[in-house]
């Protein structure tokens, strides 16, 4: 039986730590299992913001972190000032009942960012929770309560919004969605980016009958999927001349990660009704979401003496307020959504060479501000492959590309609804000069194997069975 420590004896023997075994024992068992045989289970340490340093003592650029690492791991301007919250601090850290001075703060800056490209939301409200999941959550039980007699919601095909019960039914995945056993909400699922199926879908159903429509203005597990920007355009007329309400999903477009600080209404030309923000709030340090909803909307569901509807008890807290506010003034005041812009511009021009280095290896690339993605070509040809095999295959593609790249020292993202689909969400602040060796690894590892087949070859023949085993029999 293995001796526990305390909070400080385990900080003191982080060097020694057995993280991998005891959440094998005791944690999300077969997720580590996985990425141990895999070789990129960790545990990583912070050497800075942009590199981490794994138990052997090798060090990779950390392009990971799926949107929620804006500043770098442990930023630090940003833990300079946590701590003198933490020293100096005299708030409550959880002020349910009454008004706070730092969520009062973060709530004004939200508002008074969006009403520099929407000025129809100068009265809007928010609510605080904490993850995308919650964000998106309440932004259904907003729309709701507010077209009551209309049942349908509309998304569309490979959108990710959430794997909690709500947000679930709005994520199209029948792996995840499988789970439900029931949906518990009325979801018509559309070809993203389709204006005439759109159209043509609101006429058939009703626009009586659909309370909402909800978009991720770009589509981020989908593997950077980027509509033509007229189809937003024309998504938000449609509903606006029916009295349908529009909810963006920004929580990994939001705040400086697609170059904007709301791609959906500065590049999407939408005004949307409600937007769902979360990642980049929470600088990396913590767990924040919000949901912004025009006041009208808002005190439909929370006016009166309905006002605790909704409600939970640590969103809103002062701790992530006060990070969610030091992360906004860091964004700006490094001008992050100008270079946001301008490096993904430069990484949009290196994927691309990359894949024209190796077009067996890399079929499409997609980039959007920070946002990459690098589509692989099967490592096994799909044609006549039935459903079952296809998936795994697609699967397996994606897990030897981000191991390939984790070798070439890049960690990256897996696609959750696009599998060959790999994405780089690299901090909004890394050197230029790191981000230029990013892409150098990315182009020497394209040039060491070619082809997918390659990659499957160049994997160890233990490692391949044991994936395929796990793959098989789990």
């Amino acid at each position: 039986m293995r001796q526990s420590q305390t909070a400080m004896q385990v900080l003191e023997n982080l060097q020694a730590s057995d993280a991998v075994a005891l959440e094998l024992a005791h944690g999300n068992s077969d997720l580590i299992k996985a990425l141990k045989i895999a070789g990129i289970a960790g545990p990583y340490k912070v050497v800075d913001p942009w590199q981490l340093e794994d138990e052997k003592g090798e060090i990779r650029i950390n392009a990971g972190g799926y949107s929620a690492v804006p500043l770098g791991d442990r930023y630090p301007d940003l833990i300079d000032f946590v701590i003198r919250y933490l020293r100096d601090g005299s708030s409550m850290g959880l002020p349910q009942q009454s008004a706070s001075e730092w969520r009062a703060e973060l709530e004004y800056r939200l508002i008074e960012k969006l009403t520099k490209f929407a000025p129809s939301h100068a009265d809007s409200q928010v609510f605080f929770s904490n993850s995308g999941s919650e964000a998106i959550e309440s932004a259904i039980k907003f729309t709701t309560n507010y077209r009551p007699r209309a049942s349908y919601f509309i998304n569309f095909s490979k959108a990710y919004h959430g794997k909690t019960t709500g947000a679930l039914n709005l994520t199209p995945n029948p792996d995840y969605q499988q789970q439900l056993l029931r949906p518990a909400l009325d979801v018509v699922t559309l070809p993203y980016g389709d204006s005439k199926a759109f159209t043509q879908e609101v006429n058939r159903l009703g626009a009586d009958k659909i309370a909402g429509v909800i978009f991720e203005p770009i589509q981020g597990e989908a593997g950077v999927i980027i509509p033509p920007a007229e189809f937003l355009r024309h998504v938000d007329e449609t509903c606006k001349r029916h009295g349908i309400l529009t909810i963006a999903d920004e929580i990994q477009t939001g705040l400086g990660r697609s170059g904007y600080w709301f791609a959906s209404i500065e590049w999407g030309g939408m005004d949307p009704d409600i937007i769902a923000l979360a990642k980049p709030l929470g600088g990396g340090l913590t767990a924040t979401g919000a949901t912004i909803a025009r006041n009208d909307i808002f005190k439909k569901m929370l006016g009166g003496l309905k006002a605790k509807h909704q409600s939970n008890t640590f969103g809103g807290n002062s701790l992530a307020m006060a990070i969610g506010l030091k992360s906004l003034d860091i964004i700006e005041d490094e001008k992050l959504i100008e270079r946001a812009q301008r490096l993904g511009k430069i990484g949009a021009r290196r994927l691309r060479a990359i894949a024209d280095l190796a077009p067996g290896l890399i079929t499409d690339t997609r980039a959007f501000g920070m946002l990459f993605a690098a589509q692989f070509a099967p490592i096994t040809p799909t044609r006549n492959i039935i459903y079952g095999p296809q998936k795994l295959n697609s699967e397996f593609t994606g897990l030897l590309a981000l191991m390939m790249w984790h070798k070439a020292g890049v960690l990256a993202n897996f696609s959750l609804n696009a599998h060959r689909s790999i994405r780089l969400t690299p901090a909004l602040t890394m050197p230029d000069e790191m981000f230029t060796q990013m892409f150098d690894r990315l182009e020497t590892a394209a040039l060491q194997h070619k082809t997918s087949w390659r990659m499957l070859t160049n994997t160890p023949k233990k490692t391949v069975l044991k994936l395929a085993n796990f793959a098989l029999f789990n």
